[in-house]
């Protein structure tokens, strides 16, 4: 695969453009769109703005006009195939006359793929795969739900250095810092779901919504999901008007992704206690870990995670750390550790 300098800049500006703040989390992947002349000047740019709206391609060919043909568009996903609730921007590109189209991530839903050929099949020079791996990162959750038929998980939780999310009575709210709720938030407008297990919600009665400082402005809150057998009372705060709460009744995990995965969640917050964490673990549907550590010592109290049925330390299950950040200063003070789960060779 040969591209251009300037294809390398308008992709760049396109991936930008695709991650401009306030855009909606989904059910759409983020996508950016630039078109080049010849001498590979910008002529247009666009970005998809969410879903009903206009896609990044057409708009940015509505922009660009005349001046389109024998441009060259650079998308960061392959443009689609199908007609949604809008037309496909394969047959807009080729109407449009452009010469040649460059994109950066091949769409894996089943749904929308088939662009790369369609353009092809129409006399357009086409090349994918340029900066992919920036292109995958900017639709992550997208991207894993739509090529493993459910949402990626990252279960968050608070922890002591030995692994207390509670003192012995129960007692949990110093755990976490002032800093770590916030980066909680934080990490809570970038997901579209926000899962816990009825028992969290009988005992600590959380509300479950972003309320601090975050990155940029929510459209809406994330969905809120409360998984288990047991009735809810309606007087809880997860039921309140601040957010739409589903209640999944089921206690496997994996129903549990697939009925939100129905509903076009693509990234489950886990939060619940150490029994609903374990019953993901064990069933394998972890994709990520964010741990709060606290540098404090409690020697007894919850577990941060439930049993696994470890009996020896051959089979622990590993994790593979991929950040190490320290939030806050003084006694306001946590780590916070990004993981990954080892995948076994």
């Amino acid at each position: 695969m040969t591209f251009t300098q300037a294809e390398h800049q308008a992709m760049r500006r396109a991936l930008t453009l695709a991650a401009s703040p306030g855009l909606p989390l989904g059910p759409n992947p983020r996508v950016g769109c630039v078109i080049i002349d010849d001498s590979g000047t910008e002529v247009a740019e666009s970005h998809h703005r969410g879903a009903g709206t206009v896609h990044a391609e057409v708009a940015a060919l509505r922009e660009a006009g005349e001046a389109a043909r024998g441009a060259t568009a650079v998308v960061t996903l392959e443009p689609c195939n199908h007609t949604g609730r809008t037309g496909p921007c394969a047959a807009a590109l080729v109407d449009a006359g452009v010469r040649r189209v460059v994109y950066a991530q091949p769409d894996a839903n089943p749904v929308a793929a088939g662009g790369a050929d369609a353009l092809r099949a129409a006399g357009i020079d086409v090349e994918g795969g340029l900066l992919l791996d920036e292109a995958r990162h900017l639709n992550r959750a997208w991207t894993f739900a739509v090529e493993h038929g459910r949402p990626f998980v990252t279960w968050k939780f608070a922890t002591t250095l030995e692994g207390r999310s509670a003192a012995t009575d129960g007692t949990s709210r110093w755990v976490s810092s002032r800093a770590a709720r916030l980066d909680t938030h934080r990490l809570r407008a970038r997901c579209d779901t926000i899962l816990v297990g009825t028992g969290t919600v009988e005992v600590d009665d959380p509300e479950l919504t972003v309320r601090d400082e975050v990155d940029e402005p929510l459209p809406r809150q994330p969905l809120r999901a409360v998984m288990g057998l047991r009735d809810l009372d309606p007087g809880r705060r997860v039921l309140n008007d601040r957010a739409e709460t589903v209640h999944l009744q089921t206690r496997d995990p994996r129903a549990a992704l697939q009925t939100l995965f129905a509903r076009d969640c693509q990234h489950v917050f886990l939060e619940g206690g150490p029994t609903l964490a374990a019953a993901f673990l064990e069933a394998g549907l972890v994709d990520e870990v964010v741990a709060y550590v606290a540098p404090m010592l409690l020697g007894s109290g919850s577990s941060a995670v439930g049993d696994l049925g470890i009996g020896t330390i051959s089979d622990a299950r590993h994790l593979d750390v991929t950040d190490v950040t320290v939030l806050g200063t003084g006694h306001d003070t946590n780590v916070r550790l990004t993981m990954a789960p080892r995948k076994e060779t």
